[in-house]
């Protein structure tokens, strides 16, 4: 993460801004406000803001409009702060160019590590993209994945659905998102199969820890997990840990 990232903050509630600012302001962000999405487009434009942290209702502009126009030309990461917990409402979002989601009242821990995941800069990749977790090496150009030095062998579909999640690690992928990517046109009806390669993947990567590296997501979707995000796996017996109404 750069020094002194600016985060533009839009969100109509003053207290909530108030209170952004006192937890960002620490950690060496440079935090810009706006108030309505006509502003905060403007904002926008002035600032070159590293980060966005945008609420849904706004007074002057629908937060998904402000969001579906920031995106025809701003490539900043936005994080979607709102009072909107429905599943169709983070669905929505993360597939109008959201990079996260995250429900008020929130923790700001969770929401500084989110910030660092999406501000996290992309390392070149002269050979392609790489993911090291641990034991765990992805080479997605090479097809290459092993563990603990020995090789994982993934069937075509399962290294379509992996190799996704590695190049968006970190961050949240919908359901649709993955459909799209592995199987296209063809992919209604595909989402029971989905998770079934999920948990295929799962058994076929787990480290020499027992970690959990693809997590769940409600039933919106999956995170690959970074390293020091990872966390125990639940036993066989248990159904994968879901974070309540989030993608």
């Amino acid at each position: 993460m750069k020094p002194n990232p600016i985060a533009l903050l839009i969100d109509a509630d003053r207290p909530i801004r108030r209170l952004l600012r006192v937890v960002l302001e620490p950690h060496h962000y440079k935090v810009c406000e706006a108030e309505n999405g006509q502003t905060g487009m403007k904002e926008a434009v002035a600032r070159q803001p590293d980060v966005i942290i945008l609420d849904l209702s706004l007074p002057d502009i629908d937060g998904l409009t402000v969001l579906k126009r920031l995106r025809e030309w701003n490539r900043a990461p936005v994080l979607i702060l709102s009072v909107q917990d429905g599943e169709q409402s983070k669905v929505t979002a993360l597939d109008s160019g959201a990079n996260d989601y995250m429900t008020k009242p929130f923790g700001s821990a969770e929401l500084l590590a989110r910030l660092r995941v999406l501000l996290r800069p992309v390392p070149a990749e002269p050979d392609g993209p790489l993911f090291v977790n641990g034991d765990l090496q992805v080479d997605v150009m090479s097809h290459l994945v092993t563990l603990r030095g020995c090789r994982v062998y993934l069937t075509p579909t399962e290294e379509a659905v992996f190799y996704t999640l590695v190049r968006h690690a970190g961050t949240l992928v919908t359901c649709k998102y993955l459909l799209r990517c592995v199987w296209g046109s063809d992919s209604d009806g595909k989402l029971h199969d989905l998770h079934v390669y999920i948990r295929c993947l799962r058994q076929k990567l787990r480290g020499a820890a027992d970690e959990i590296l693809i997590q769940t997501e409600g039933s919106v979707g999956y995170r690959l997990l970074v390293p020091m995000d990872c966390q125990r796996m639940p036993s066989e017996s248990a159904p994968p840990k879901l974070v309540a109404a989030n993608a």
